[in-house]
């Protein structure tokens, strides 16, 4: 699988952010030249997310590090992740942060490719999108891990897809579910019209005016299946987005009753899995 790599200015903010002047604990002990080992594994199964960046994190800071493991790949526990060699200085300062940065993103895509396991057990065709609810100031590291779990994200921001929500229609009062279409076609013809809908009557109402994805907010497993049956008399149909409270326990569900799209946030809160993390002299 290859990834997107994090920016170096991110990645060098975050050990600053650990690390602003000095390790003070390595300075007063006078163990910074000394030469050192430090290895990382698995601690308990998981989807390893980032360990090229935390990789970088630790050669930033002065070491040397061989790869064991890429993002995405599945994982047992026990698997090695990554060694490094280099002085204690360099290993001590990059320790903490870069175990910190792949059990965090190895939760979230852990959770993410069981979403995806479940779903696709059942529809192999669906597609798991990731909302853009991530924990804020984390965008970076929450795509990627999503991106290693095997989602996509859902909207990256506001500047790049059209989402008409409830909100933006209680501006449009006046227009009808077509004319609110033809506005967005009109202005973005380049672009695909998603309109988010609480109820089977807005859904068809918004299909028949030429949505091109129809978001089910909040709808139940078998609201979906009604919906689809509904949509199928529709050419071209619209796909259909299940939306709100969408994870890995009734993933399946949902993909079964015909959403072509599960849209989730639950994978951002995907608990941390823990690297275990081994540092020697040599």
């Amino acid at each position: 699988m290859n990834l997107p790599l994090l920016p170096d200015a991110l990645l060098d903010q975050l050990l600053a952010d650990d690390v602003p002047f000095l390790d003070l604990t390595t300075h007063v002990l006078g163990v910074g030249e000394k030469a050192g080992r430090m290895s990382f594994s698995a601690r308990h199964g998981m989807v390893a997310a980032c360990v090229e960046d935390a990789g970088r994190i630790i050669e930033r800071a002065g070491a040397k590090v061989t790869l064991q493991a890429k993002s995405g790949a599945e994982l047992a526990p026990g698997a090695a992740l990554l060694t490094a060699a280099g002085p204690a200085s360099a290993l001590l300062r990059a320790w903490k942060i870069a175990q910190n940065l792949i059990e965090t993103t190895a939760g979230i895509a852990t959770a993410t490719r069981r979403i995806v396991e479940a779903a696709r057990a059942v529809a192999p065709d669906v597609a798991i999108a990731c909302t853009r609810k991530n924990a804020p100031g984390t965008k970076l590291l929450a795509v990627k891990a999503i991106l290693a779990g095997g989602a996509t994200p859902h909207r990256l921001g506001l500047s790049e897809t059209i989402l008409i929500f409830a909100e933006h229609r209680a501006f449009l009062a006046g227009l009808t579910a077509a004319q609110m279409i033809g506005v967005a076609r009109r202005e973005a013809a380049e672009k695909k019209i998603v309109v988010e809908v609480g109820s089977l009557e807005e859904a068809l109402a918004f299909a028949a005016a030429g949505a091109d994805v129809i978001q089910a907010e909040k709808f139940r497993p078998e609201q979906i299946a009604a919906l689809r049956r509904a949509l199928n008399e529709h050419s071209p149909r619209p796909l259909i987005a299940a939306a709100g409270g969408v994870n890995a326990s009734n993933g399946a569900e949902f993909a079964a009753a015909g959403a072509d799209i599960l849209v989730t946030s639950a994978p951002y809160w995907g608990k941390p899995l823990d690297v275990a993390v081994r540092i020697e002299a040599v």
